[in-house]
């Protein structure tokens, strides 16, 4: 049983430019570890993120390039996370980014009502009171996600991972 992920690139006009990586993720892995790959061969690695704690609420998660250098990191807040979700993005030489579901009701009806767990949720995430990149779940059959990214200094490769993650990680 795994969850598996295709992250698709979109061209300025919106059109599909292709899968830009590929995923699994092992569901109740010990450890929770994800690497992207260029495709679904898994053979030419692109980007992961590892958790730093086996069994932690607020679990904080190294982000690696290809080569396993550290680009960020982000982590859950546990306390804030109790109504909505709550994550923090940071990228070295960056502000730290906040980010929280969008709406409180949705968030409050995923958590206390357990068969609409799958009301699609969205997540802004912030620096200074500033939207720096979005997530937002698509109503469908297949979770699908789009994420936009406002701030051209932000590491692409960390929203990735934060996207993957929010998927992956959301109901732990």
């Amino acid at each position: 049983m795994v969850n598996q992920y295709e992250v698709h690139g979109v061209t300025p006009d919106g059109q599909e430019a292709g899968v830009l990586a590929f995923a699994q993720q092992k569901r109740l892995a010990f450890k929770e570890q994800v690497t992207l790959y260029t495709d679904d061969t898994k053979q030419v690695p692109v980007l992961g993120f590892k958790a730093r704690q086996v069994i932690d609420l607020g679990a904080t998660y190294d982000v690696f390039d290809a080569a396993g250098n550290p680009i960020g990191l982000f982590r859950k807040k546990f306390g804030a996370s109790l109504l909505r979700s709550t994550w923090v993005l940071e990228q070295p030489g960056y502000y730290e980014a906040v980010g929280q579901e969008r709406n409180l009701f949705v968030a409050l009806l995923r958590r206390f009502v357990d068969y609409l767990s799958w009301l699609p949720y969205h997540f802004d995430f912030e620096v200074n009171g500033h939207v720096v990149f979005s997530v937002e779940r698509k109503w469908g059959l297949r979770d699908r996600y789009t994420v936009t990214i406002q701030d051209p200094n932000l590491d692409r490769r960390l929203v990735v991972a934060m996207a993957v993650a929010l998927d992956a990680l959301q109901a732990r």
